[in-house]
């Protein structure tokens, strides 16, 4: 309830919630590691249930934050195939941070694209640097390959 609570607040002043994320975004910055950090923060603003914290990840628990990196995928990428919206204009593809999980974790250990055994925020932003050599301007491009991959073999 709370969630839904955030939201309509949220929409009374703003008419996208891509201000949620901008709004602790450095102009200059690398990644969205601060616009992840601010929304954790700006979401939880209001009176709440401690417990409903944690719905929402952030990489300043060390989470991968996987949905939320996924959200950000689909809302600022655009492409051909209908995936990815590219609705957001203020975040960068170049900005963005795989999204990892298990599949992608095992896949990017196998191909040396991370050396980290947790799978984390850091083992996702090192994935993602080694990405940005291939693609600079969009590292994320490679997630549904190396999810692809790591669903379908068994490593």
């Amino acid at each position: 309830l709370y969630l839904i609570y955030f939201l309509q607040q949220h929409y009374i002043q703003h008419e996208s919630l891509e201000q949620a994320f901008i709004e602790k975004l450095p102009s200059d910055a690398v990644d969205i590691t601060a616009a992840l950090n601010g929304f954790k923060q700006y979401c939880f603003s209001y009176e709440h249930l401690k417990r409903t914290r944690k719905h929402i990840s952030s990489p300043a628990q060390k989470s991968s934050c996987k949905r939320l990196n996924m959200f950000l995928r689909w809302m600022v990428r655009k492409d051909n195939a209908g995936v990815d919206f590219g609705l957001w204009l203020h975040i960068k593809p170049a900005q963005l941070i795989c999204p990892l999980d298990v599949h992608v974790a095992r896949v990017a250990r196998r191909f040396e694209l991370i050396s980290r055994k947790q799978t984390d925020w850091l083992a996702a932003q090192e994935l993602t640097t080694h990405l940005r050599r291939m693609s600079p301007a969009d590292p994320v491009r490679y997630d549904f390959a190396l999810f692809g991959l790591g669903v379908i073999e068994k490593y």
